[in-house]
């Protein structure tokens, strides 16, 4: 069971009646933006105010709170919303899945509660979606390259995932949920996000599934949303071993650890293994004393820089030189520590549930050994 609230103050006859001043010319696609909540009390108001101060004005809002035990539901109530209350601790997969099954709208547009649309964002998912002219596809946007809060970590981290995310162009590997369009018809045939899944990586394998099924992937770089990271030094280290760990958990259930996927992309690996190169060629000459096998470092080095030249003309381009030598070094000497940590976590647990054992006949998909069912707790 779940529980539905409606704000008294503004109903959706009033929001939905908004578009007739809308500027001549104004697509007709009601917008569903869903936004699934826990414990987002730091964040939920910045992420509705932006939602509330687009230049689209037809849209209804849905946040989907997932049992939070802070004040976010209190602040959520402020704003011309319906909010749904979910009974039990579900994952963010339930919530947009259930959001989704009580929307209105012609699209989805799915957002995240730290993520803060700019006042086109909407505009930009209506003008996506119609130019597709009823194609099944997933279109997707992406973070800003200059993140809410401007830390140097959270500052990498939008450049970086708006990079790698943006990479692929036309071909992307996955659409992420913090900014995922798609027309409602087609997510519900598609049964939306596995709820039985990992806690995070749901729209990886929705994407996939999607694709698999004939449907197409589609990034719009004009559908840009700014995301509000807080990122420390250990928060950016902790984020990085948890997101790799669970990608290797969920890549080597695929098959696929070496593909090319996004943020989890080939110029991430190559980084991460020209580390290992470069300190096992130092540790090497010094137990040789041959200082020419270090060579082999610097070398590995120039390959790797060249390599991911791409993004780091993106933090040049984004907040120039003094930055873009700070977010290298970082990138290249510090990064993939907890990268490699989270790998090897991934991978021990993927083997240590059985998954890593194949049944004959064919290729092992993702095993129910490495599922994380989620957890039913009572709020």
């Amino acid at each position: 069971m779940s529980q539905e609230h409606s704000p008294q103050a503004l109903d959706y006859p009033e929001i939905l009646a908004a578009e007739d001043n809308a500027p001549v010319g104004v697509a007709e696609h009601l917008i569903s933006v869903i936004i699934p909540n826990y414990n987002g009390g730091a964040t939920i108001r910045r992420c509705l105010d932006a939602v509330f101060a687009s230049w689209y004005k037809r849209f209804e809002v849905i946040v989907v709170d997932d049992c939070s035990s802070d004040a976010s539901v209190d602040v959520v109530r402020e704003f011309p919303c319906r909010l749904i209350q979910l009974d039990r601790r579900s994952g963010a997969a339930r919530a947009r899945n259930t959001g989704a099954r009580n929307s209105r709208g012609d699209i989805l547009f799915f957002l995240d509660a730290d993520c803060v649309m700019l006042e086109n964002t909407l505009k930009m998912v209506d003008k996506a979606v119609a130019g597709l002219d009823g194609e099944y596809a997933v279109i997707g946007g992406t973070y800003t390259r200059k993140p809410y809060d401007d830390s140097f970590y959270s500052s990498f981290q939008s450049v970086f995932v708006n990079y790698f995310e943006m990479k692929r162009g036309e071909r992307p590997d996955y659409i992420a949920t913090h900014a995922l369009a798609i027309e409602r018809r087609y997510f519900l045939e598609s049964a939306g996000f596995r709820e039985d899944f990992l806690p995070i990586l749901e729209d990886v394998e929705f994407s996939h599934r999607l694709r698999a099924s004939g449907g197409r992937l589609v990034m719009s770089p004009d559908v840009l949303v700014r995301h509000i990271f807080g990122f420390s030094f250990t928060g950016s280290l902790r984020n990085a071993r948890r997101k790799s760990m669970y990608w290797a958990m969920y890549s080597m259930g695929n098959g696929d650890l070496f593909a090319d996927s996004g943020t989890a992309s080939l110029a991430l690996k190559v980084n991460g293994v020209t580390l290992f190169i470069g300190i096992f060629s130092v540790a090497l000459a010094l137990l040789l004393g041959t200082p020419a096998v270090a060579l082999l470092g610097l070398v590995s080095l120039a390959a790797n820089l060249f390599i991911n030249r791409g993004l780091l003309a993106a933090f040049y381009e984004t907040y120039g030189a003094l930055f873009s030598v700070g977010a290298a070094l970082y990138y290249i000497l510090i990064y993939p520590l907890p990268i490699w940590a989270g790998v090897i976590a991934g991978i021990y647990r993927h083997l240590a549930s059985g998954a890593g054992r194949r049944p004959s006949g064919g290729k092992q998909k993702f095993s129910a050994g490495t599922l994380r069912v989620t957890p039913k707790e009572p709020c």
